[in-house]
């Protein structure tokens, strides 16, 4: 159904989504290093939640909605870019903490816990991109229905994050406790997230790509 280009077009992207430092690994870490596994788990389910929610928009025809008015794409790629400004700057600022220095969050419920990991996850401009404007891409109507192949990208995309990231959520704990007790390499983990949240909103900003109807 879906090319062997595609597939590995799906896997590079996802793979190197999930490893740069963005929303969903500040909330997932941050959870995780001050309430726990469990807690940084319960998150990961809402961000799932998440996935399946931009998957089921792009199966739709969302795509086609953002080409069809670029003034709606753009705002959504300027307000992703200014989230992830502010996320640099909370990171960078004097005072600021890295993503795997354990903070004082509130201990949050379930529901919350799952609500916020959504709710991050669809305010990711990173995902939004790749849902609206990467993943049509690499449909190719020859190959049968578009939707199947939305549906198969789309879930190759989301077992790769998710996979990735409950590692991430596993390793949280020893990865602060490892970082606390070197105070250098935690500023040098704080500047280079930082570094790297400026670079990603940049990108997002200038962007002149269109969204791509599937």
């Amino acid at each position: 159904m879906i090319s062997i280009s595609a597939l590995a077009g799906i896997a590079v992207v996802a793979l190197g989504l999930v490893l740069t430092p963005g929303p969903n690994m500040i909330y997932l870490v941050s959870r995780s290093v001050t309430q726990g596994r469990w807690a940084g788990l319960i998150s990961l389910a809402g961000v799932a939640a998440g996935f399946l929610v931009y998957l089921l928009a792009a199966v739709a025809g969302i795509a086609t909605i953002f080409a069809v008015v670029p003034a709606v794409y753009t705002a959504v790629k300027l307000a992703g870019a200014g989230y992830l400004l502010w996320l640099a700057w909370k990171t960078i600022r004097p005072g600021g903490e890295p993503i795997f220095a354990p903070g004082t969050l509130p201990v949050d419920p379930p529901r919350r816990l799952f609500s916020m990991g959504l709710v991050t996850n669809l305010l990711n401009p990173k995902i939004a991109i790749v849902y609206v404007s990467v993943l049509p891409q690499l449909v190719d109507p020859a190959r049968g229905d578009v939707g199947t192949q939305s549906l198969l990208l789309g879930a190759i995309q989301i077992v790769i994050a998710l996979s990735v990231n409950a590692m991430i959520v596993l390793t949280a704990g020893s990865a602060a406790t490892f970082l606390a007790r070197r105070p250098t390499w935690m500023r040098v983990q704080r500047y280079l997230t930082g570094t790297v949240l400026v670079g990603l909103a940049i990108r997002v900003a200038g962007d002149r790509s269109p969204a791509v109807a599937a």
